[in-house]
């Protein structure tokens, strides 16, 4: 079995591969400081609460955009597996990952993910949008390139400095408010960053179109996706597994077998 993990600022995503098939997804909170023990407990009460023996897992990738992480889940990885992980970028993911990037090593690990699975699943142009810390988009043009694309603040990351900043508004739930016209400020609230969040996404969605010249797919996938596809008018297809899927391409891709 093939073990792939998507290390996020909020959430670390683990999934498992038998052959190629997603056999287990789990969310948990990403803690900075956590150590290599540390993740190996978590990890062990994960597998052998799904019923995995740590034996059976052969192999690893990793994507991580939290530096002080990487080197404790390779550690965490080695110690409790003997295996040693496979870090995802864009030398690793070789051929599957082309780019116009003048320094491809400046690419965070899940948006190389995201467009190797997006490309392998879809074909090209395709976008990407990923819904978490912060709300990503890839951009892959007709001939297979990644060409770029947007990082901006995501969902819950412009709810927290509007909480923050304005002492007199409640943190509220980030839910559809049904309607856009608020009829209390909790529902005003809800529209504003909610939708807004969706007619941004459209906004820069059309934006890209008009600078390709043509209109692509649009795959969604991250934390929010299920709640936000709905929302956004742009969003062709909905994958929630994308990054993971990715990441196990970018491992086949290494020749390692599991």
């Amino acid at each position: 079995m093939l073990l792939a993990i998507d290390v996020g600022n909020t959430q670390t995503v683990i999934g498992i591969f038998a052959d190629e098939e997603l056999e287990t997804m789990w969310r948990i909170a990403t803690n900075k400081v956590d150590t290599a023990d540390e993740l190996g407990m978590k990890l062990r009460q994960l597998m052998l609460a799904g019923g995995y023996e740590p034996s059976s897992v052969k192999g690893c990738v990793i994507a991580s955009v939290v530096p002080s992480l990487a080197n404790a889940w390779e550690a965490c990885i080695h110690q409790l597996f003997d295996v040693n992980p496979i870090a995802c970028t864009a030398k690793s993911a070789g051929d599957l990952f082309e780019t116009t990037y003048a320094n491809p090593s400046e690419i965070g690990s899940d948006r190389i993910a995201d467009t190797v699975a997006a490309k392998q699943i879809y074909g090209a142009p395709v976008l990407v949008v990923d819904f978490g810390t912060a709300t990503n988009i890839e951009v892959i043009d007709r001939d297979g390139f990644f060409v770029g694309g947007v990082i901006a603040p995501g969902l819950e990351t412009s709810a927290k400095a509007l909480f923050s900043h304005a002492t007199k508004l409640p943190a509220i739930e980030l839910a559809d408010p049904g309607s856009v016209i608020g009829k209390s400020t909790a529902h005003a609230m809800r529209a504003g960053i909610v939708y807004g969040e969706a007619d941004r996404v459209d906004g820069f969605v059309r934006r890209i179109w008009r600078e390709l010249g043509y209109q692509t797919p649009v795959v969604a996938t991250g934390g929010l996706a299920e709640a936000m596809t709905p929302l956004c008018e742009t969003v062709t297809h909905l994958n929630p597994q994308l990054t993971l899927e990715g990441l196990r391409l970018v491992y086949k891709q290494c020749n390692r077998t599991f």
